[in-house]
């Protein structure tokens, strides 16, 4: 049985292969529920921004160019099959980034000291408001307007193109702003100073 024939087996063997280095870190208890926190936000947190990629440097480039080739299969499998899944985890990804976010930031100073710089204003504080940001574009402007895009809800052609739009420029948004985002959470590791 190799795990690697499905992708749920290779999740599974991933997070196995993860545990048995975690037993073999000697660290105290407190230590490793903020590694595993941070862990899993960087897990989420690459799903996440890897599909924002995906997006913006694969996908919208390729729906566009399948759109304007006359004699081509079109967009409409990326669309119809690829779109919806990939939305999923993008979802989700951003969901679970930010809660895991929020859970590593007990263990630095507290949520509300980081998220209202009550102590401050911190590099993993600007970080976080980035992500508090991006993560409402995903969940309040992307996705219920790829919903119209996709056709999972009614909408008319000035509807989709408002959608259209609006997606679009949300995930730019979101895709200029990893880009700091990113920079707070490394720099946070690397106490990079404010």
């Amino acid at each position: 049985m190799n795990p690697l024939k499905s992708i749920l087996g290779t999740i599974v063997a991933g997070f196995v292969i993860s545990i048995i280095i975690a037993l073999l870190e000697s660290s105290p208890v407190a230590s490793a529920a903020w590694s595993i926190s941070v862990w899993l936000h960087v897990l989420a947190g690459v799903v996440w921004i890897g599909l924002l990629y995906y997006f913006n440097f694969v996908q919208v480039p390729a729906v566009a160019t399948a759109t304007a080739d006359s004699g081509g299969p079109g967009p409409a499998a990326i669309s119809k099959y690829v779109a919806p899944r990939a939305l999923a985890w993008f979802r989700y990804g951003a969901l679970v980034t930010w809660l895991t976010g929020a859970w590593a930031l007990a263990y630095v100073g507290g949520f509300s000291a980081n998220m209202f710089f009550t102590n401050g204003i911190t590099i993993i504080g600007i970080g976080a408001w980035l992500g508090t940001i991006m993560l409402f574009n995903v969940w309040v402007l992307i996705w219920p307007n790829q919903k119209k895009l996709l056709g999972l809800v009614e909408a008319t052609d000035a509807q989709k193109a408002s959608a259209k739009n609006v997606a679009f420029l949300a995930s730019r948004t979101n895709t200029m702003l990893s880009i700091p985002m990113l920079m707070c959470m490394v720099g946070h590791a690397h106490t990079l100073p404010i």
